[in-house]
């Protein structure tokens, strides 16, 4: 079965389909942003990716999940302006508190992810990517956070994530200017993991998945949910967490073949039940 064969398409009778996910490998889910050429973010769009993130974090098959754009110039450009006129009134309401639970549902899923960025990733695009565990990009792309050449602040939890991610200092010039920066700069800041040459995002994301695919399930999602927590509980309660997931984890088949492959020198080779 090939990667066509395995698509499933988020969308319902007379509905654009706005994402998609595909199954291109065992274990490995893909979710496309599929509004090109820029892949602009809509209200439609946002409701369409919570469904798709709803279904992905209740299916035990995916131990990994890498987010792309279709076409050639953008991962995600960012919101559609032209649905600004009529939220002026209503922008919480009816856009940016859908966005920040759609974004922080891709930030919880309990599998890890990867972004893989091409072309532009700007304003709720790079808000996304930032919600992502580990960040590919290419080249030739460009990141930012251009908002307040609009007059308006990043409203989808961007200025928090990249606090949390690079701090203040190195955090304000993006929010207060909102230039767009390299892919080299944002390699340097600690903003992405991997720089590839163009063309290239997409293939070693999949290449991260695999490699995360092929770990113990239950031992990465835990310390996902660690790192999670550690950001933002205190020590005492974090440790607390710490020692109940090793005491669970540490009864598992995945501890067995772990030690045991360890004893045998050879690869371990998990179940992924």
């Amino acid at each position: 079965m090939d990667a066509a064969e395995c698509s499933t398409l988020v969308r319902g009778e007379g509905r654009e389909m706005l994402v998609e996910t595909t199954r291109p490998e065992d274990g490995i889910a893909v979710l496309r942003l599929n509004n090109p050429p820029l892949n602009l973010v809509t209200l439609e769009m946002t409701r369409q990716l919570g469904e798709a993130l709803a279904g992905l974090a209740a299916d035990p098959g995916v131990r990994a999940v890498v987010l792309a754009g279709a076409g050639e110039r953008a991962f995600c450009a960012g919101s559609d302006v032209r649905e600004f006129p009529g939220l002026r009134e209503r922008v919480v309401a009816a856009k940016l508190r859908r966005e920040n639970e759609v974004w922080d549902r891709l930030e919880d899923l309990p599998q890890p992810t990867v972004a893989a960025i091409h072309g532009w990733a700007l304003g709720g695009g790079l808000e996304l990517a930032l919600c992502c565990d580990l960040r590919v990009m290419d080249d030739n792309a460009r990141i930012g956070l251009p908002e307040i050449h609009l007059g308006v602040i990043p409203g989808s939890g961007g200025p928090i994530r990249l606090v949390r991610l690079i701090g203040q200092s190195r955090a304000k010039p993006l929010v207060y200017f909102g230039d767009p920066i390299t892919a080299q700069e944002a390699e340097r800041l600690g903003l992405v993991h991997r720089v590839v040459p163009r063309g290239q995002a997409v293939a070693a994301a999949l290449d991260l998945a695999r490699r995360l695919a092929a770990q113990p399930g239950q031992a990465l999602r835990a310390s996902k949910r660690l790192m999670s927590i550690a950001d933002e509980a205190p020590r005492d309660a974090a440790t607390v967490f710490a020692l109940e997931q090793s005491d669970r984890i540490f009864r598992t088949n995945d501890v067995v073949e772990g030690v045991t492959a360890f004893l045998e020198k050879r690869p371990p080779r998990f179940r992924h039940q």
